[in-house]
């Protein structure tokens, strides 16, 4: 608008001096610019694309193609068209980055009138997450340089990486409450399907309850007795505060807490046995759905640049999958896993007391601890005073670190184990007791 206001008041200038090679100059100048405006605005306009991905859940170390299809709908060729295929800050700042990118997913071409074309690259994924791939951004304008069209030509796609599972050799995680099914001291259930004996009917028993074989050999009603019985299993407790972890360990220890979270929960899985997740992180794919990108919006290439997912969140509930033995119990548990995020919402105290009423007493509680404050130990013991089977995984290398963090969940009588490396997982339990 600029260069068409300032060659305006040149002609007028040039029409009042009588300067006819200038007039002449200015008619020139106007028309290029009012075709060049018409040009980029076309050309813009014209294009549209479509994107399709070869899966969206990949595990750790697999490759996903990633291929779109771009049309110029228009007879006009464009000139150049720089496109790109967005991807998250947090996918390419590790080295190795979350996703490494196998092609070309920025490129800058001239596009024929009438013509298709394919963009193709391979992510490989090197760390669990939840991505958003895309949307395509596409920037064209006049061979002048003198107006810039940009345009989103799809919307994003999303690809989750699973956390990575390494098999345990076996648990002794509280041992006064084993893992598997075990025979209790005290009746907390009966299974009607395990027959410990008979006894002389007792006024309020159940008809179901009669051994009706027992009854007809002895001519006095008899009842069966059941053999008492639980079945154990386990709650993380997942601490994923961002203040929990140190910046210079990044995304390092992090993801070390995952992983053991995500490998406990797949041997307790294996063995039949319940098991649930709780954390204090936020889910990504809930952010998504309330903070996504607005198509709208994105009326730059800056903006484009910066929409989907925020990188903060005041998230004040906890992400969790109630403790059970489901069928689909473990690809939930490591869909959350894979999803979850560091956040400055709820610590790891508050989520104790915020989950405290729908943890099931028959499972043992493991708490997955980065950092270990007075409130986190005070928490933990009183989960154990209340009955629970309570067990803490403090996630530090240097043995100075853990001593000092252990000391207060020893102080409330806390079973404590530490989690030095990738290595030591299979080893954090020893035992597995199954009957």
């Amino acid at each position: 608008m600029r260069w068409l206001v300032g060659a305006a008041m040149l002609l007028v200038v040039a029409m009042a001096l009588d300067l006819g090679l200038l007039a002449y100059a200015m008619y020139a100048l106007v028309g290029v610019i009012v075709l060049s405006r018409k040009l980029a605005d076309v050309w813009s306009r014209e294009l549209s694309a479509t994107r399709e991905m070869s899966r969206d859940q990949v595990k750790i170390g697999e490759s996903v193609a990633v291929v779109t299809v771009l049309e110029n709908k228009s007879w006009l060729p464009v000139p150049w068209l720089l496109l790109e295929d967005l991807l998250p800050r947090r996918a390419v700042i590790f080295d190795p980055p979350n996703l490494k990118v196998t092609g070309r997913r920025l490129q800058l071409v001239s596009f024929p009138g009438r013509a298709r074309k394919t963009v193709l690259y391979q992510l490989t994924c090197n760390r669990r997450g939840y991505y958003q791939i895309g949307p395509l951004v596409a920037e064209t304008g006049d061979v002048f340089g003198l107006y810039r069209r940009y345009r989103v030509l799809t919307e994003p796609h999303f690809l989750l990486a699973l956390p990575e599972v390494i098999p345990l050799a076996g648990f002794d995680v509280a041992s006064r409450r084993p893992l598997g099914e075990v025979r209790m001291t005290h009746r907390l259930f009966e299974d009607p399907t395990r027959i410990a004996g008979v006894r002389g009917y007792q006024a309020g028993d159940p008809l179901n309850r009669i051994h009706w074989g027992a009854t007809a050999r002895t001519a006095t009603l008899q009842s069966k007795i059941y053999e008492p019985s639980t079945i154990a299993g386990v709650t993380i407790l997942l601490d994923f505060h961002e203040q929990s972890y140190d910046p210079k360990h990044e995304p390092v220890r992090s993801e070390l807490a995952v992983t053991a979270a995500a490998s406990i929960a797949a041997a307790v899985c294996e063995m039949g046995q319940q098991v649930g997740l709780a954390t204090n992180g936020r889910d990504a794919a809930d952010r998504i759905r309330t903070e996504g990108w607005r198509h709208e919006q994105l009326s730059s290439r800056k903006l484009a640049q910066g929409s989907g997912m925020r990188e903060r969140s005041d998230r004040l509930r906890p992400v969790a999958v109630p403790t059970g033995h489901s069928n689909t119990q473990l690809q939930q548990i490591l869909r959350t896993l894979a999803r979850v995020e560091k956040t400055d919402g709820l610590s790891f105290a508050q989520l104790v007391v915020e989950v405290s009423s729908r943890l099931p007493r028959s499972a043992t509680v493991i708490a997955m601890l980065s950092n270990v404050t007075p409130a986190s130990a005070i928490a933990l013991g009183s989960l154990r005073r209340r009955g629970y089977a309570v067990t803490a995984i403090v996630n530090a290398f240097e043995e100075f670190d853990y001593a000092r963090m252990a000391g207060p969940l020893m102080a409330e009588q806390v079973d404590v184990r530490q989690l030095r490396d990738r290595a030591a997982i299979p080893q954090v339990c020893l035992k597995c007791l199954l009957r």
